[in-house]
């Protein structure tokens, strides 16, 4: 879907009712093969219930928008695209490896240990250092 989502990029999807998709809306909705997948609206059905959709960055030949070779059916419809962050995607793919997660939880243990050691390293101040007492004198 570049260039307007970045590969990589997280998706946050916004959940409607397939009948309420337009036409150049991008939808993400499962393939038949199950992988979930984010397209461009380019034909909608609403008797067959069915949406046609194209990747913006898949080409033809003659350089024009290659349609996805199947329709989706309008119950694999996830929802529209509110918002994408770009390259978080991959951030979010290794971290839910086991190599990605042993690196998570080794910079919170990391994280946790530093701020010990400091909380111990840094001297308790005395409580009535930073009290201060406000006398107002009146002059008759």
């Amino acid at each position: 879907m570049e260039p307007e989502l970045p590969v990589g990029s997280m998706v946050f999807v916004h959940q409607i009712e397939p009948a309420d998709i337009a036409v150049g809306d991008n939808a993400t909705f499962y393939r038949s093969d199950g992988a979930v997948v984010t397209h461009q609206v380019y034909e909608i059905d609403p008797v067959a219930q069915m949406i046609g959709t194209q990747g913006i960055a898949n080409k033809n030949a003659d350089g024009s928008i290659m349609h996805d070779a199947e329709q989706t059916p309008f119950s694999s419809v996830i929802g529209t695209v509110s918002f994408c962050v770009p390259y978080l995607g991959f951030v979010n793919a290794y971290c839910t490896t086991m190599p990605g997660l042993l690196v998570v939880v080794a910079v919170l243990a990391l994280l946790i240990a530093a701020s010990i050691v400091l909380d111990r390293m840094v001297p308790d101040e005395p409580a009535g250092k930073h009290t201060r007492v406000h006398a107002r004198e009146r002059r008759s």
